[in-house]
């Protein structure tokens, strides 16, 4: 009997309500073909003004933070930090990094810089990394081949260092027909070249050519294709490759610096020990949550992952047992129970990702809850801050700082999941999670033409914030 009832409350939620908001009027605007899952709570009451699909699967993509940073509030300390300590033992030097997704080139040499004031202006043996900290795979199961190259998926690993990100710059001034010039800062240990050629936007079109980028795990970037010609260079953002290499090659240079020479050679060993003679500290965990929610940092989110398998399991931190630590602490801690979430990532960038409206409805209304977490304050603010800035179908009035919400963008997914401030003052939680996003082509028109997605988030939260 229980499971009839159960059976029939889903059959209920997934279903529009029959309250007097209706927003069909928004959802055809969207492309055929679109996938939608809907819902909108109104917490004071817990009612759901409306359903629709709450219970099929959706890819969540960046939405999905907002889950690794309630689990990270609720596990860790709010003072949390990570931690890269310089280590002695006998006439070696250890590097023991911890995952620091914040780490940069300048802390890392005033790290190495204390070792003068140690006494040691010449390692006599050698100079180890050790990684322990995290094990496996530093890419998720399902992120894409044709990505990996650019920094948004930059490998998730214990050494990290700069965002384990180079940025470069591709030039394109030249005639047409010759080859474009690529930039990278020459104090930065990787080889990037280009033979993409220069072509007129038409050419472009009538050849099916764009830029392609080819990386190798030896730090290698090769860009071939075409690319318009422009006065203005184009930026580019490298993912490294092998962050081992490339941290090692940056603290040779840094070692350089400052006058303090290396006998023996920079070595990877994850089981080496020795006495801490000064140590790195990120900022605090709960600064690293807001950059990761604003800003939609896929670093950030799955270095905590793995930090939270880490600090949970007792073992080295991996994507298997980070998000098990994530399912673990919210059922243990919120009492939501994300069993059928398929999670194989912190960050969302995963296309195996999948979960229910009405799950990640759960996680926004433990958010509106527990104001103490702060969480909401985190996120981007429609028109005013993070990924929301921007975002054409909420930066006007009266929706303008009105939504708070999480944003989530994958190849044919738009998603939204957060809070609304209506006209007379009320809050409302919604999730919105639109797959199977695919409009048609209107490149080729004269006129610009406002996106279906915009059109239809536009019509949806001024109906919202108009109706309530």
């Amino acid at each position: 009997m229980f499971k009839q009832i159960l059976s029939l409350s889903l059959l209920v939620m997934s279903l529009p309500s029959l309250a007097a908001f209706n927003p069909q009027a928004a959802i055809n605007k969207l492309p055929n073909g679109h996938d939608l899952a809907l819902i909108i709570v109104d917490p004071a009451t817990n009612q759901v003004l409306y359903s629709q699909r709450t219970e099929q699967l959706q890819a969540p993509a960046s939405t999905q933070k907002v889950i690794t940073a309630l689990a990270a509030k609720l596990y860790l300390d709010d003072n949390y930090r990570f931690n890269t300590d310089l280590e002695v033992s006998t006439n070696d030097v250890i590097l023991r990094f911890n995952g620091d997704p914040t780490l940069s080139r300048t802390e890392l040499a005033s790290l190495l810089k204390t070792l003068k004031k140690n006494n040691l202006s010449t390692i006599k043996g050698n100079l180890y990394l050790n990684g322990n900290a995290f094990s496996g795979y530093e890419r998720a199961a399902g992120w894409p081949w044709d990505i990996l190259g650019v920094c948004y998926s930059a490998p998730s690993s214990s050494i990290t260092l700069e965002h384990n990100c180079v940025q470069g710059a591709l030039y394109s001034n030249k005639a047409i027909g010759q080859q474009t010039r690529i930039n990278v800062p020459s104090h930065q240990p990787i080889n990037a070249v280009s033979n993409a050629l220069i072509v007129t936007k038409e050419q472009q079109k009538q050849q099916h050519c764009e830029l392609e980028l080819v990386a190798n795990p030896s730090n290698n970037y090769q860009l071939s294709g075409c690319l318009p010609q422009s006065q203005k260079p184009l930026p580019l953002n490298f993912a490294v490759q092998n962050t081992e290499a490339y941290t090692a090659a940056v603290i040779q240079q840094e070692l350089k610096r400052s006058g303090i020479q290396l006998k023996g050679k920079i070595l990877r060993n994850d089981n080496i020990k020795g006495k801490r003679i000064a140590r790195h500290q990120s900022a605090p965990l709960s600064e690293l949550i807001d950059i990761m929610l604003k800003k939609s940092d896929n670093l950030i989110a799955d270095n905590l992952t793995k930090t939270l398998g880490r600090e949970y399991f007792k073992q080295a931190g991996t994507f298997n047992n980070g998000v098990a630590a994530i399912k673990a602490i919210l059922q243990e801690k919120a009492n939501i129970d994300l069993t059928a979430t398929v999670m194989v990532d912190g960050s969302g960038l995963s296309r195996n990702n999948r979960i229910k409206a009405s799950s990640l409805m759960q996680v926004i209304t433990h958010l509106y809850n527990n104001p103490s977490l702060g969480l909401l304050k985190n996120m981007p603010v429609s028109g005013e801050s993070g990924t929301l800035l921007y975002r054409q179908s909420l930066r006007q009035a009266p929706l303008k700082g009105n939504i708070v919400a999480k944003s989530g963008s994958l190849y044919g997914s738009y998603n939204l999941a957060g809070m609304i401030k209506t006209q007379s003052g009320k809050a409302l939680l919604f999730v919105q999670l639109v797959n199977n996003y695919f409009p048609p082509d209107n490149s080729m028109n004269d006129k610009p033409t406002t996106p279906p997605i915009t059109e239809f988030e536009k019509a949806l939260y001024l109906g919202i914030y108009n109706e309530y």
